[in-house]
């Protein structure tokens, strides 16, 4: 019998009550059956404003309850404040109170209804029975937000699958793709033993191992036929004398992201995979990774880190795009994607240094920063340049001589990754901007003026500048530079408390009554993921992370950082962790659906124009953001 059918010959009233259940998630996941059973065993309740629905006092929670109509608000007395506080409010659709019933425990929250509202509630036999018969409920249930959000990267995924094929997730640790039977041979085995052994196994590499099965090196055709290019040893030689020393090497836990990200940077093919001994246990070669995929991120990111003319970089870029929409498809997480987008984006910027070098060397050793969402690691496809330059003074020049040589080459690199794509700064944040291209002593009197005058520029400028990385050049300058920077933010509570006062005003995108916050200016009826999405959260975990001495840029490390040093509890930073993946995954898809109409990139969206499931997950994300900013306002005392 259909499923019409049977509502056909159910009461009125349950079928009325399936059928608002079928418009939000988990419910829209749900048999039927499973619906009429809490349709039928529901009850409708009128709760005026201001009525205590749910409170710690009633003891076990008994009943389960869906918002039918209006709102209810979480409140929570703060003990340090001695003030009551709203810690969530939630809507049309929504569930409440999950971990007190699941629990068997009184609820710690009180639930009051926030205007006229009436909820649909079952007992917890029925709960009960839904619990344990319906799989999607039960998941919902148990693992709340997470599992909305799973079905959300399952949409974009199987919307992103359509025009590539089969996969395999990302997410699959290594020990699943690596061979059990690596080859192997001692350091003194002949080039040409090693070459025959490879030929007879039909490998591309050959591991070389010590007494105790430690990888000492690695020797691949590509080694091989440079060998005999640069005719540098004979095939008799000892594969010691020829072998990459130091291979690079992962864990068997270590997953297949982890392992594309390392190839992509360093051009590797292959690498070792190793147990807790640090013992060789198998080998990963691009081919395995990628092999029932038509991506290949190690590919592109070898041929843009070896392409020998400008032209090849900016046509390579459009390849980048086709790789991000492979990514969402092959499982890739949005913080995972914008990690790739990143990669490629240092690849090409070394690039474009290293043929600048070749053709105009200015002489002087450099390090390259990039700040903001690239010192991040969180670059989307809308992007522009924010970088700079780190040099050490060499004896018998002054630092204006040091300039006059490296600003031309920066000019010209600065337009150049302009024509690769990443647009000119309108706020000359550039390395050719002389107040940009400064010596480690200039760059540490730049942070010491910049941290003791709390000037409301400069508050501007901590969004950009202290969210730093290298991309090339010597590392170091810039690890000592920073380390003297967080030293003197740990000491100057007063700057600490500025710049969270200065990331308290960057609101997100939902009004005290839930609804959406739209932009005044810009599209109307829209909503800037960036601005009003990812900043809350990259700002307040930015104070915290500097009054913390968190050395990372990255906005989702950070975030484990405090929870290992005790400043964030772990359940909370699971939540804003995945609120941020959110909203930057339907930012990015966004940004896909703008590139494939060949509209000009945006950060707006309209949450019209979503889907039930990603309005409510966008708006509980946004709830997060406010959650965290409550957490500043607290430890600051806004």
């Amino acid at each position: 019998m259909s499923s019409g059918n049977q509502d056909s010959t159910r009461p009125q009233n349950t079928r009325s009550i399936m059928n608002f259940l079928r418009v939000h998630a988990p419910f829209s996941s749900m048999d039927d059956d499973h619906l009429a059973h809490f349709a039928e065993h529901a009850t409708l309740r009128f709760y005026a404003d201001g009525d205590v629905v749910l409170s710690p006092d009633e003891g076990i929670v008994r009943r389960f309850y869906v918002v039918k109509q209006g709102r209810i608000r979480g409140e929570r007395h703060n003990e340090k404040a001695d003030k009551t506080e709203t810690t969530f409010e939630i809507s049309q659709g929504e569930c409440f109170p999950l971990a007190a019933i699941i629990g068997e425990r009184p609820t710690r929250t009180l639930h009051r209804a926030a205007g006229d509202t009436f909820c649909l509630s079952i007992e917890q036999d029925a709960f009960v029975t839904l619990i344990s018969e319906s799989e999607p409920f039960r998941d919902f249930c148990l693992r709340g937000v997470s599992s909305l959000l799973d079905q959300v990267n399952q949409r974009i995924q199987t919307g992103a699958m359509a025009s590539i094929g089969s996969s395999i997730s990302l997410s699959t640790p290594l020990e699943r793709y690596a061979l059990r039977n690596p080859i192997v041979c001692s350091p003194d085995l002949p080039i040409r033993k090693a070459v025959a052994r490879m030929h007879e196994n039909n490998v591309g590499s050959i591991v070389i191992t010590d007494d105790s099965r430690h990888p000492t090196g690695i020797f691949t055709l590509r080694d091989l036929r440079t060998m005999i290019a640069e005719e540098t040893c004979t095939l008799e030689a000892p594969v010691r004398q020829i072998m990459t020393k130091t291979p690079c090497c992962l864990p068997a836990h270590a997953d297949a992201f982890d392992a594309a990200m390392l190839m992509a940077e360093h051009h590797f093919a292959h690498l070792c995979v190793i147990n807790e001994d640090k013992q060789l246990i198998g080998m990963v070669s691009e081919r395995d990774l990628f092999s029932l995929q038509r991506v290949d991120l190690v590919n592109l990111a070898r041929t843009i880190g070896t392409a020998t003319h400008l032209r090849t970089l900016v046509s390579l870029r459009a390849d980048v795009s086709r790789l991000v929409d492979a990514m969402l498809a092959h499982g890739a997480d949005s913080g995972q994607v914008v990690k790739i987008i990143t990669t490629l984006n240092d690849v090409t910027v070394r690039r474009v240094l290293e043929l600048n070098i070749k053709k105009n060397d200015p002489g002087i050793p450099f390090t390259w920063l990039t700040f903001g969402s690239e010192g991040r690691q969180e670059q989307t496809l809308l992007t522009d340049q924010d970088n700079g330059i780190l040099f050490q003074t060499p004896e018998g020049m002054t630092e204006d001589q040091v300039r006059e040589k490296l600003l031309p080459f920066a000019r010209t690199v600065n337009d150049e990754l302009a024509e690769c794509g990443f647009t000119l700064c309108k706020g000359n944040i550039m390395a050719s901007n002389p107040k940009l291209c400064l010596s480690d002593r200039e760059w540490d009197d730049w942070f010491i003026r910049f941290i003791d005058a709390s000037t409301p520029q400069n508050l501007v400028y901590s969004s950009i500048f202290l969210d730093m990385r290298a991309v090339f050049g010597p590392m170091d300058p810039l690890h000592k530079l920073f380390e003297k920077v967080l030293t003197r933010i740990q000491k100057n509570a007063l700057f600490q408390k500025m710049l969270a006062g200065n990331a308290f005003q960057r609101k997100p995108a939902l009004t005290m009554f839930r609804s959406f916050r739209y932009v005044s200016e810009g599209k109307k009826h829209s909503v800037d993921l960036k601005r009003q999405g990812l900043a809350p959260f990259v700002e307040a975990v930015r104070v915290f992370a500097l009054a913390n001495g968190v050395e990372c840029a990255n906005t989702l490390e950070r975030m484990d950082e405090l929870v290992r040093k005790g400043v964030f509890d772990a359940k909370d930073a699971n939540a804003w962790k995945e609120a941020y993946s959110l909203i930057q995954a339907i930012r990015m898809r966004a940004h896909q659906e703008m590139l494939d109409q060949g509209e000009e990139l945006t950060n707006y969206i309209d949450p019209d124009d979503l889907n039930p499931l990603d309005r409510r997950i966008l708006r509980e994300s946004f709830r997060q953001a406010q959650r965290l900013q409550q957490k500043l306002e607290v430890t600051y005392q806004l």
